[in-house]
């Protein structure tokens, strides 16, 4: 699978708790590409964890460091990337996702505080982690809508089911007029944190 006009096979966006790391490496092996976390670009470019940029540096370096990284990996990376949380909020990333295949892993609030856990090493989450992510849910969800080409819902359904819809939404995609049926949500339960096949660890939203 590969696009037009070069750059990564499909962009996820969403919120912590979405799955993108999760589901992004599970995609990426279907469809035989790379996968790239936007938050593993920045660590790379600042020599140090995000949990440290936060703290050392403030937000406003973070965010600057996020927004070189994007740019860098939507021309260069061909296969699956992951954007953290909140890269979208910036004008200018959101202008160079024209044209790119953004998928939004949309998540409730309820399995978003299930998937985070306690908000360890996320910086963003400090304080009421319900709270929190109701906030920022409320704040970001109708920015993703605004640049998603695919929207796919994770509510109680495992990283498995929600790549290979994701994969046939692309498929789709590169077949105009070809309908093929995608998996329901129905009959999928919400399991326990920590059951559900999504990481709660890694630094995949901020």
């Amino acid at each position: 699978m590969s696009t037009d006009h070069g750059g990564p096979v499909a962009v996820l966006v969403g919120t912590m708790g979405a799955g993108k790391t999760t589901v992004g490496r599970l995609l990426a092996d279907a469809l035989g590409v790379t996968f790239l976390d936007s938050d593993h670009a920045v660590e790379a470019r600042a020599g140090k964890p995000v949990q440290e940029i936060f703290v050392d540096d403030g937000e406003a370096a973070f965010r600057a460091l996020e927004r070189a990284a994007v740019a860098t990996a939507l021309d260069e990376h061909d296969g699956v990337l992951a954007l953290g949380g909140g890269a979208v909020l910036d004008p200018d990333t959101r202008a160079l996702l024209t044209g790119h295949r953004v998928v939004f892993l949309r998540v409730g609030l309820s399995d978003a505080v299930k998937r985070v856990g306690l908000g360890a090493g996320r910086p963003l989450l400090l304080g009421n982690v319900r709270a929190r992510v109701k906030m920022l849910l409320d704040e970001r969800t109708p920015v993703y809508e605004g640049v998603a080409t695919l929207t796919v819902d994770t509510d109680g359904r495992s990283p498995q089911e929600v790549a290979a819809e994701v994969a046939s939404g692309l498929r789709r995609l590169d077949t105009p007029g070809l309908d093929t049926p995608s998996p329901s949500g129905s009959g999928y339960s919400t399991t326990a944190p920590g059951s559900s096949g999504y990481s709660t660890t890694e630094s995949e939203e901020r």
